[in-house]
């Protein structure tokens, strides 16, 4: 049974890596690898519950993807969605991740290590942990830090492919910025009212062009056949 430490641990990873790291609600939450994380005997029994392109997402990646989310849900006390639901928020997700991280691959992508080592220092630090005491929380539940890394490196990837694919399309004008700052009746600075402006417009490319390669790409749900 996990502790009420690891509980928040594992919120507090998922919170970093989605408000650190993410550019969008689509890349929430932490992510383990099932080959490392599932028994000998668990992963013998693992289903494919959607193909992207070439590759399988497996049961045990999904149910992972749902506990993390049921565990934050329930610690922001925000009610939890049905399970089929949830379920099929998760699978979307982790749908979405699956072909952006094959476009990172195409495009030659990589993590520096010195980012990723600051990254996850920044992590441990958020958690007012060392970064040995962080390693030595995970392992106490059951999780390592190379694993952390891993995912940690995922994110940084999904970041910077969207930046690449979004940040062309967003442009800003000196009129929207001053019809912006009207609107809020003139109590928000021109950099304020610029930076909100840029964030709404880059979620707004972002969902675009996330449509745009979820329809390019070849996409085989199996959730059904597993209820």
């Amino acid at each position: 049974m996990r502790s009420e430490r690891t509980t928040r641990l594992g919120v507090a990873l998922a919170l970093a890596l989605s408000l650190g790291i993410g550019m969008a609600p689509l890349t929430l939450h932490a992510q383990e690898s099932e080959s490392d994380f599932q028994p000998v005997a668990r992963q013998s029994l693992d289903r494919i519950v959607a193909v992207v392109n070439d590759r399988a997402i497996m049961a045990s990646e999904l149910e992972q993807r749902v506990e993390q989310a049921r565990s934050q849900l329930v610690s922001s006390e925000i009610d939890v969605p049905p399970e089929a639901s949830l379920r099929e928020q998760m699978l979307d997700r982790l749908i979405v991740e699956e072909i952006q991280l094959q476009l990172a691959e195409d495009a030659g992508l990589s993590v520096d290590d010195t980012e990723l080592n600051r990254q996850v220092r920044g992590i441990a630090e958020s958690n007012g942990m060392t970064l040995e005491a962080f390693a030595d929380a995970l392992e106490a539940d059951g999780l390592s830090l190379g694993q952390v890394r891993d995912e940690v490196r995922r994110q940084l990837l999904l970041r910077e492919l969207q930046q690449r694919q979004v940040g062309g399309r967003v442009n800003l004008t000196e009129r929207e910025v001053e019809r912006f700052r009207e609107q809020q009746g003139g109590n928000v600075s021109r950099e304020q009212a610029s930076q909100a402006l840029f964030q709404r417009k880059a979620n707004e490319a972002l969902e675009a062009w996330i449509q745009e390669i979820r329809a390019e790409a070849f996409i085989d749900k199996r959730l059904s056949e597993l209820r």
